[in-house]
């Protein structure tokens, strides 16, 4: 079974546009719990609503809601809590699906080796699905962090390989139940959000298991739109603060690993798509 646990504050419309687009996923062994984390008194018609359209197509939407943001860290935890499958997906509320065969094309690439332990899809923008918005993440010598391909055309050959990774950004992640239970739940000193899953990936590869890229995958993000306003956080500082504690604890791995020089760690100016709030690199 897959357990998908999608994060939910405010941002209604794209919360619905995703919670819709995991209709159409061809697979039928799934459930999905919604986190929400304090998105307002509306959010309890509003998932109630969307509660009676799984109902409607045979699903289950499950709920955990909390009365203040208690972060990404914290509110995946309790959904894996809630959750029983030997799949585990994190995805963000500005995610839709773009392959309805995702789940089942992930769950492949997990098993074709016992060492891998999470997965990420090709990421494109939802604007514009013909550029890539991250095909996984890299890290420099130097700790700077690189969104994979950002900017670059979905097709590109360079980012059409599966390829073993430094890290992975959870917008999109499915992880192998047992991994969970080896490495642990989620570091919450991340919260409220960012950095959290790049460390959980380097939690996850010093104990021995693989982060892969699996680029038949393509799932749509509306980059940023999660964290971008909304949550009661400086979120430019969070970035910062976040990304000198992921430097301090990992800098012993990323300093002896083949990443990619600084420069081409650089945000590409892509236009109306460029959101300069994720994963900014510290100086």
């Amino acid at each position: 079974m897959f357990s998908i646990i999608v994060l939910t504050l405010n941002k209604r419309p794209q919360t619905r546009r995703c919670l819709e687009s995991l209709l159409t996923s061809t697979d039928d062994d799934w459930e999905l719990v919604v986190v929400d984390n304090g998105s307002g008194e509306d959010r309890v018609r509003f998932l109630g609503e969307m509660a009676d359209r799984y109902r409607e197509a045979g699903r289950t939407l499950e709920t955990v809601l909390n009365d203040v943001n208690r972060g990404a860290s914290t509110g995946r935890n309790q959904g894996i809590e809630r959750t029983r499958g030997e799949h585990v997906v994190f995805l963000d509320n500005d995610m839709v699906v773009g392959d309805r065969a995702w789940l089942s094309k992930l769950r492949r690439t997990l098993e074709a080796d016992l060492r891998t332990g999470i997965v990420v899809p090709k990421l494109v923008f939802a604007g514009n699905p013909g550029m890539i918005q991250c095909a996984g993440c890299a890290v420099s010598r130097t700790g700077r962090v690189q969104f994979r391909g950002r900017g670059e055309p979905a097709d590109d050959k360079r980012f059409a390989e599966r390829v073993e990774l430094q890290c992975g950004t959870s917008a999109c992640m499915m992880l192998k139940r047992s991994v969970i239970e080896a490495v642990g739940p989620l570091d919450e000193v991340f919260n409220p959000v960012q950095y959290e899953d790049l460390d959980y990936c380097y939690r996850a590869r010093s104990m021995g298991w693989k982060v892969v890229y699996e680029p038949s995958v393509t799932m749509l993000h509306d980059e940023s739109t999660t964290t971008a306003g909304g949550g009661g956080f400086n979120n430019p500082y969070i970035v910062i603060k976040h990304g000198l504690l992921f430097k301090e604890r990992w800098r012993h791995m990323f300093e002896n690993e083949s990443g990619p020089p600084d420069r081409e760690t650089r945000w590409k100016p892509i236009g109306r798509f460029e959101k300069k709030d994720t994963h900014e690199n510290p100086e």
